[in-house]
């Protein structure tokens, strides 16, 4: 069975709050020749990270598969500011270490794994020392996302800093995995040929999230879980329900709001300052807790902000969450690609207008439950076809298998050419 490493400082287990990207793929991709180990910080409560006070790194296996996560040890930080900087270098720093991964098989391949660049380029040293070829995987295209939202200014030293570590972990990489549907309109003209571009999608593990149905009951709830960030642009969906109480009082929706973030505490104060009593803020749960939390759920809101980089797309891993939880979504974002509309299973909503929500939320409350239902289960079935990560697994070990048979093919022909200088 071949190896691969897959750096991701934000890596997840389904025991704690997050994604579970990289989790996943590497639960379901031994069944295609596989073995994967990400290495991901260790930082706040973790059932899976038992980290001593003198111990810099730990080690917890998947579960029923080969493989496992090993947690480096980074120091806590609050907002975005210096001390998440000093968080990034720090995972960078002794990610690179060989002491610290001295315990993981011999990799076949190494992975990088954007949000930010610096775990990328620890993935790319890795590699170089092991002289296996490198995959730069990219969640989030930095910097433009942090120009887009006005975090960056262009031109500025920091900006044009990551723009050239963008630049050369592209051009250094063997392959390149994105998971926006339409990222190679943005890598392309970074002089990056499209054949080294491969798309594989955020996806659900359908295996531990069942169908359940939707209820009948007096009362209907709408549900938003994930970040609380400045990109979700959660103040939308407070105005609309500020309109929805003072217009509709006697509608029985609320708003559940699940999740954590910098943004929450703002939320919280602008729904006290309207006075909402039809609006609740609960705390993350676990990953493996999201499909029973969604099963309480009449119907989902999905909402983002209107920036540029959404015309590359978006892959929201609660985005197919809602999808797997068959119920109808309200989606109000204005991203290139809408799986809600290719789905058809939901209301599509301009973002960034409150008054346009309100509407669409009286619309879903007032919508037959048979078509609710058949709704939902459009959004179900384009899941099981799309996004399911036992397909999603299969298509990352074509990818490897392509990549590792492409460099052994390179290894061969410079022993051949070798062999021939030295007959002449």
């Amino acid at each position: 069975m071949k190896t691969v490493w897959i750096l991701n400082h934000y890596a997840k287990e389904p025991g704690i709050a997050g994604g579970t990207r990289h989790y996943s793929l590497a639960c379901n991709i031994p069944k295609y020749g596989w073995q994967a180990f990400i290495i991901a910080s260790c930082i706040g409560p973790n059932p899976g990270c038992q980290l001593s006070p003198s111990n810099t790194v730990s080690f917890t296996p998947l579960k029923n598969a080969p493989g496992g996560i090993l947690w480096i040890r980074t120091p806590a930080y609050t907002g975005n500011g210096i001390g998440r900087v000093m968080n990034m270098l720090a995972y960078t720093v002794r990610a690179i270490l060989n002491n610290n991964t001295k315990c993981l098989a011999r990799p076949d391949i190494v992975i990088g794994s954007s949000v930010h660049p610096f775990a990328a380029l620890a993935g790319l040293k890795i590699a170089r020392r092991y002289r296996v070829p490198f995959i730069f995987e990219v969640r989030d295209l930095w910097p433009q996302t942090l120009i887009d939202m006005g975090r960056l200014k262009i031109g500025h030293p920091v900006t044009l800093m990551l723009q050239y570590i963008e630049r050369f972990l592209y051009a250094k990489s063997d392959k390149i995995i994105v998971l926006l549907p339409k990222a190679d309109k943005y890598i392309v003209p970074l002089d990056i040929p499209a054949s080294r571009i491969y798309w594989i999608p955020n996806g659900v593990d359908l295996e531990h999230f069942p169908a359940t149905p939707l209820p009948i009951h007096d009362s209907f709830t709408l549900m938003y879980f994930g970040a609380h960030g400045t990109a979700n642009g959660l103040g939308n969906i407070i105005n609309a329900m500020a309109l929805l109480e003072k217009k509709d009082p006697n509608l029985p929706i609320r708003l559940r709001l699940v999740g954590d973030g910098p943004q929450k505490n703002d939320l919280m104060r602008q729904a006290k300052t309207f006075g909402l009593h039809n609006v609740s803020f609960e705390n993350p749960v676990p990953k493996s807790c999201i499909p029973s939390l969604a099963a309480e759920a009449d119907a989902f809101i999905f909402n983002l902000l209107h920036i540029p980089v959404f015309k590359y797309g978006i892959s929201s891993n609660k985005l197919f969450d809602f999808m797997a939880a068959n119920r109808p979504i309200l989606f109000c974002c204005g991203a290139e690609n809408n799986p809600i509309a290719e789905a058809g299973c939901g209301i599509t909503v301009n973002p960034e207008d409150p008054e346009a929500l309100y509407d669409a939320i009286v619309q879903i409350y007032r919508t037959p439950i048979d078509k609710r239902r058949a709704m939902g289960e459009a959004g179900r079935r384009y899941i099981e076809r799309n996004h399911d990560y036992r397909q999603l697994s299969f298509n990352l070990a074509n990818l490897l298998n392509v990549v590792a048979h492409h460099r052994s093919e390179i290894v061969d022909l410079k022993h051949s050419k070798h062999y021939e200088s030295n007959d002449v």
